[in-house]
């Protein structure tokens, strides 16, 4: 495990390598080691490398970078999780850009069945408190993982009504998790680590500089299954993460205010221009959504033959593939439905998340029995 680390690691620190270059390396090659040990021709020859990144990664040398960081990760019991890891969030999978890296400090299911995203203003209103701690109390019976940044104002109501409510909730942070920004928001911390977790691809000794938010909050907007905007301006983080899920295909909701509230101009806005649904309530979530309230042990198997019934085209196309064969390789999947990459891993993902289908590894997957 140490070993892969390493390169992981490395493989971040490239210059010239970002998380869509090393997800490219990653299809040629399979794990960071290779590309590390390939040769430079080769690394030269694939679409998107070229010359200047190829000798990038064989002129690396700054593993006194990598010891560190993983002495860090090794003294404060972080979990890295790496693009190919199990754990990974699936969801940032649909991602183009998703993190190559990722590390986590916490217990929460980062792939649970039901995950929202819950951002606003970090100068909520009284309005804006109520309406968010009424939502995730609704919630509370479906089980979801209630997901924010950790900010002032609606992020840190989400997080604290979700404790409240014994959900798990995770923080995506802008920095590393040698430190915590606001400082002020410690002790919530320290609570979500025991129930949910904190989230980063940022590595220690990173500062929570003015461009992390944007990037950080493409995380928040990724990893969720519905973006729920509270209260902001007509700019802001908030905003930025409501045109990002806008861009990932994801559900994105507003509650509106009062048109003369400039907290709710942003929210008004995303309803007015249809980058939003208008949100009232949580029946009206989870309705939209198609979320049940989690069957008894009982009732599991009856509930199981139900979903098949709920399949659309793309998944009973996937379902009647692995009906006649024990198992398939994603790639044979992909032929053989005849789908586009985005589509058959977005298809494949719906199916693992509602307990259809599942993941073996080398991303060979089998029709749970």
């Amino acid at each position: 495990m140490q070993k892969d680390l390493t390169y992981q690691l490395a493989l971040t620190l490239v210059p010239h390598i970002g998380c869509i270059q090393a997800k490219i390396l990653l299809q040629h090659f399979a794990t960071a080691e290779n590309i590390f040990k390939a040769k430079k021709s080769e690394l030269e020859k694939i679409e998107g490398i070229g010359q200047i990144r190829a000798r990038s990664i064989k002129q690396f040398i700054d593993y006194s970078r990598v010891e560190k960081e993983t002495a860090f990760i090794e003294k404060f019991k972080i979990q890295p999780l790496f693009f190919t890891d199990e754990k990974y969030p699936k969801r940032l999978l649909n991602c183009y850009d998703s993190p190559t890296l990722l590390f986590y400090k916490g217990n929460a299911d980062l792939n649970c069945s039901k995950v929202i995203a819950i951002i606003g203003t970090r100068r909520n209103s009284e309005y804006g408190r109520q309406l968010t701690e009424q939502l995730i109390s609704d919630l509370a019976s479906f089980n979801v993982l209630v997901v924010s940044g950790l900010a002032f104002g609606i992020d840190a109501i989400a997080h604290q009504e979700a404790l409240k409510n014994d959900l798990s909730t995770v923080g995506v942070l802008a920095h590393g998790l040698d430190k915590l920004y606001p400082s002020e928001h410690t002790h919530l911390a320290k609570e979500m680590i025991l129930q949910g977790g904190l989230l980063t691809e940022f590595r220690s000794g990173c500062k929570p500089d003015k461009h992390n938010f944007p990037v950080r909050n493409r995380i928040v907007a990724g990893m969720a299954d519905a973006i729920i905007v509270v209260e902001t301006g007509i700019k802001g983080g908030s905003m930025i993460t409501a045109d990002l899920a806008n861009g990932y295909n994801k559900d994105v909701f507003a509650i509106p205010g009062k048109v003369s509230d400039q907290k709710s101009f942003g929210c008004n806005h995303l309803i007015k221009t249809n980058k939003a649904a208008l949100l009232t309530d949580a029946q009206q979530l989870s309705e939209w959504l198609g979320w049940t309230i989690p069957p008894t042990a009982i009732n599991q198997r009856l509930s199981q033959r139900q979903l098949f019934l709920e399949l659309n085209e793309n998944e009973m196309r996937v379902v009647n593939l692995l009906k006649d064969q024990p198992s398939m390789h994603i790639d044979e999947l992909n032929i053989r439905c005849n789908m586009n990459t985005s589509a058959i891993a977005a298809t494949v993902l719906q199916l693992e998340l509602r307990g259809i289908i599942n993941l073996l590894p080398g991303k060979v997957y089998m029709l749970n029995s």
